[in-house]
């Protein structure tokens, strides 16, 4: 079995998969609570509170799978991106684990994980594809080619996607985490109400761009130009059109016919709504494996190296990515 961790950010997960990557269990200790508090995700605190957790999350995984740490053959851990304080408690625990128990160590990238949980969809992609990937951290675009391998080929210039979410919905004075608060205040709202310039519009250059969309609901926040939930379907509208338009951009540009989505965003209704204007296949992640989990980490898994013995007690954690 492998066991595989995930501590890049404030959510504690530990999953059980077999060596194809059939997950058997997946546990996710969320901390929104004790983040609610600030309004977003605050570090020391998250590292924190991963220490407590991190031992009952990987025994309630082993216990819902039916396994005990004898049945486990290989580890699997986030690596990075992400918060380095919380990335270290999963390293840690991944390397003690194990060291103590004989098994190989497979450190993965954060993205590369959320990449894989396409995998986890009723139907995976087959073949070369290119991949959508919108979080509260990264809002990306990874061709995917017929071997796995990946290349990003388009980055956000400045905020990414989750980002934008989040911080609209402070802007609007909704809680954390506030892009499914958002997203539900949008439902009331009419998007026409108060529509909002694309960003990049116009422009063929493969990236993305979310800061000015911020700045502009701030300013119509100040002047009340609109309701709050128009507001808030007019700031979603927008976001979700940039994202799309910027998906097709890197279609035409790799001549790809499947488009992946994945990351917390693709959670989003309306994003996954309007993905049927697009004239490829699209697979999107399931809502289960969309947000931060520790089963996409085992489906990254399957198929990678293991650190040499030698190597698996000097891995460290990395807070950025060549991949973002």
């Amino acid at each position: 079995m492998i066991l595989a961790l995930e501590t890049s950010c404030d959510e504690t997960c530990a999953a059980v998969a077999e060596p194809d990557g059939t997950v058997r269990s997946s546990i996710v200790a969320s901390q929104a609570a004790e983040h609610a508090l600030f309004g977003g995700v605050v570090p020391e605190i998250a590292s924190r509170r991963h220490l407590e957790l991190i031992g009952p999350t990987v025994a309630a995984a082993l216990a819902e799978a039916g396994c005990t740490a004898a049945d486990v053959s290989r580890v699997a851990v986030s690596a990075g991106p992400g918060l380095i304080g919380a990335l270290l408690v999963g390293v840690s625990f991944a390397k003690g684990f194990a060291y103590a128990n004989g098994v190989p160590l497979v450190a993965v990238d954060h993205l590369q994980g959320h990449v894989a949980s396409l995998r986890l969809a009723a139907a995976p992609p087959v073949g070369a594809h290119l991949v959508l990937l919108a979080s509260g951290g990264h809002t990306l675009l990874i061709d995917v080619e017929a071997d796995g391998s990946l290349t990003t080929i388009a980055r956000s210039m400045d905020d990414a996607a989750g980002e934008a979410f989040d911080k609209g919905a402070r802007l609007l004075g909704l809680g954390y985490p506030g892009g499914p608060a958002l997203a539900a205040l949008a439902d009331d709202g009419d998007p026409r109400a108060r529509p909002f310039t694309r960003p990049l519009a116009g422009r063929a250059d493969l990236a993305f761009s979310f800061s000015g969309l911020k700045t502009a609901l701030a300013m119509a926040v100040a002047a009340e130009a609109a309701p709050p939930a128009d507001l808030a379907a007019a700031y979603q509208e927008a976001i979700v059109d940039h994202l799309l338009e910027r998906a097709r951009l890197g279609l035409s540009a790799t001549g790809r016919t499947t488009l992946g989505l994945v990351g917390g965003v693709a959670a989003n209704a309306r994003l996954r709504q309007r993905l049927a204007e697009l004239p490829v296949e699209v697979v999107a992640a399931p809502l289960a494996w969309c947000g931060d989990n520790a089963a996409m980490i085992a489906a990254a898994a399957v198929g990678l190296p293991a650190l040499p013995p030698d190597q698996l007690l000097a891995l460290d954690a990395h807070a950025r990515s060549a991949l973002g």
